[in-house]
């Protein structure tokens, strides 16, 4: 099970056209072969910096998902609302 999380921060007037966009491909994003869960958190201290966080069963599903056509037409869309290039993490979780 891998753990992917993304950074993103919006411009401050482009914040409303992302949450709208969000509403429309959430769903899809959840149903894509292997993804477990996804959800969105906004920051408490800078409410133009979202995460998504996202739960896959394999690293195979994550990188068919992201190289898929589908992804593509979603990130073109929601980069174009960013003030500051997105950061991304993969994580494994330990058995600790």
């Amino acid at each position: 099970m891998l753990t992917r999380i993304v950074k993103m921060h919006f411009h401050t007037e482009k914040v409303t056209d992302f949450l709208a966009h969000f509403e429309t491909i959430k769903d899809k994003v959840r149903n894509q072969p292997g993804c477990r869960s996804m959800h969105l958190y906004q920051d408490t201290q800078n409410p133009d910096i979202y995460f998504t966080i996202s739960l896959w069963e394999q690293e195979s599903d994550l990188e068919h998902y992201r190289t898929s056509p589908f992804f593509k037409e979603v990130w073109y869309y929601t980069k174009s609302l960013f003030q500051e290039k997105a950061e991304a993490w993969t994580l494994d979780k330990l058995g600790v």
